[in-house]
């Protein structure tokens, strides 16, 4: 049984809602992303994703897109992300999502990269840009080497996409809140609701829900109704603002607290 599989199962059985925070790999700087990467799996992370920074981040949005740029300066690369993974696999059980956009993974070599992410502890892998109707080959290579393929779902995909993405997906669903690119929002909209309900009806996966989510109130909004909260922009947003402090790591960490303590506390009240 796959890591991912075994949380969402230790999640169902607690009643407890997941938590996937999302950070770009080396921004500000690699040993800051695995410094990081520990506190948040002992804040309460119950997966991380690891974001491969790529020059052209069309579904990000300008936080994201800033983090990436960072990170490429400072020659970030798919083989470092990998190499943070392997380090983190000495400290930390917490399944990582490696979130990447699918020209790095072809520079790299899409067997390659499999080999080497399974031998660095990736769980499974999320390529935004890589549509299902293209992803056969790449979705039974991923399982070859013991990597679940995840896939991204957004209010506007079709019924018939949506039952595809389906037969293809393993360990989880992204469920994207709304149209658009990522980023923080005050609100969130029924259109993710709305989606859980349909990817329900043709799966059997456990469904997270991302783009938008900045506070505790929406953590706790999404878990009424899906499975895991993924926190991307409004973690990537701080990481930037305390950038260069001497407590950036215990920053972060306290924020993600902030993000899922009180939503569990009621959860286990």
């Amino acid at each position: 049984m796959s890591r991912i599989r075994e949380k969402f199962g230790e999640l169902k059985r607690s009643g407890r809602g997941g938590f996937i925070p999302f950070i770009t790999t080396g921004h500000p700087d690699l040993a800051t992303t695995e410094r990081l990467s520990i506190e948040l799996a002992s804040a309460g992370a119950d997966i991380i994703e690891l974001g491969v920074p790529f020059s052209d981040p069309v579904a990000d949005g300008e936080v994201i897109q800033r983090a990436s740029e960072r990170a490429l300066r400072n020659g970030v690369t798919v083989h470092d992300a990998l190499t943070c993974a392997k380090n983190l696999r000495q400290h930390i059980d917490v399944p990582i999502v490696l979130f990447s956009y699918f020209n790095p993974l072809l520079q790299f070599g899409p067997e390659p990269f499999a080999a080497a992410a399974r031998e660095a502890g990736i769980d499974a892998v999320l390529v935004t840009d890589l549509i299902p109707e293209e992803a056969e080959s790449w979705t039974e290579m991923l399982l070859r080497h013991q990597l679940d393929p995840i896939f991204l779902v957004a209010p506007t995909t079709s019924d018939k996409r949506l039952a595809r993405i389906a037969q293809q997906a393993h360990g989880f669903i992204y469920a994207v809140s709304r149209a658009g690119v990522t980023g923080a929002r005050d609100e969130m909209t029924r259109d993710a609701e709305a989606l859980v309900k349909r990817v329900r009806s043709v799966s059997d996966l456990p469904v997270a829900v991302g783009f938008g989510i900045s506070s505790p109130y929406q953590v706790r909004a999404v878990w009424r109704f899906a499975d895991a909260a993924v926190v991307g922009s409004a973690i990537v947003k701080q990481i930037e603002k305390f950038s260069g402090e001497e407590d950036l790591v215990q920053r972060i960490a306290q924020f993600a607290r902030s993000l899922v303590s009180h939503g569990r506390a009621t959860d286990a009240g």
